[in-house]
């Protein structure tokens, strides 16, 4: 008998049950519908900033202080916040908006553990599926700001890190906060990708480090001195092909 011959194979039939891609099609319609819905309810919140961090802070921690600082000084400004509308660093992140000049947006996600809405929400947009959020915060934003979190904020900053690089969003301020918490894993950026040539040099501009939260507002307003916040009509195109 040849090794081959030995691996698992995949017989059940249940993988092929028309009763079973007949549900996945329909659910393309459940999908289109978060996608319709969230792109009606933002289609004014312009300009706005999309805000990241570990739901696990506590209201009593440096980190919460800081975000709800933040992002009151940003709502000031005149950016709406749009954080995932849960506990923890979103929760500081909305609140801080909501008393402030400039709406607060929580996007929340529907999962079996942490995720709670907070209570500081001018508007609350529910989803069930993590991609269409996620194309919501990339649609709306003129800048991302991403304070300590865990790998929910490790995998929204990457994918903005992503679609910047690629040239498949336009580019935006993503502003890291709290240098001391982030340092860790700029070393291995520039220390393993860039010494080994999996990401270039100039990549590494892509992301801004500040920890005063004046500084932070100071830098996206920077970003746009020569141009409006609204998007250009080549910005329109990345975006419609995301």
């Amino acid at each position: 008998m040849k090794a081959k011959d030995k691996l698992p194979r995949i017989t059940d039939p249940w993988m092929a049950a028309p009763a079973y891609t007949a549900r996945e099609s329909w659910r393309i319609f459940g999908i289109m519908a978060e996608f319709v819905e969230a792109t009606e309810r933002l289609a004014t919140v312009r300009p706005a900033v999309s805000f990241f961090g570990s739901a696990r802070a506590r209201a009593d921690s440096a980190h919460y202080a800081l975000a709800e600082r933040l992002a009151r000084l940003l709502s000031d400004a005149g950016f709406s916040v749009v954080s995932g509308g849960g506990p923890g660093i979103m929760e500081a992140a909305n609140k801080g908006a909501f008393h402030g000049r400039s709406p607060s947006i929580g996007l929340n996600i529907q999962l079996p553990l942490e995720q709670q809405a907070n209570p500081y929400q001018d508007i609350s947009q529910s989803f069930r599926h993590f991609f269409a959020r996620k194309f919501m915060f990339v649609k709306v934003a003129a800048a991302y700001v991403v304070l300590p979190g865990g790998f929910g904020t490790l995998d929204e900053l990457l994918e903005a890190l992503t679609l910047i690089q690629t040239r498949k969003t336009p580019r935006i301020p993503l502003i890291l906060v709290d240098s001391g918490f982030w340092a860790g894993l700029l070393d291995w950026f520039r220390g393993r990708l860039v010494a080994e040539g999996m990401i270039n040099a100039e990549d590494m501009d892509l992301l801004l480090v500040i920890d005063d939260p004046e500084k932070v507002v100071e830098a996206i307003f920077k970003h746009y001195e020569t141009r409006a916040f609204d998007r250009l009509p080549e910005e329109h195109e990345l975006l419609l092909n995301l």
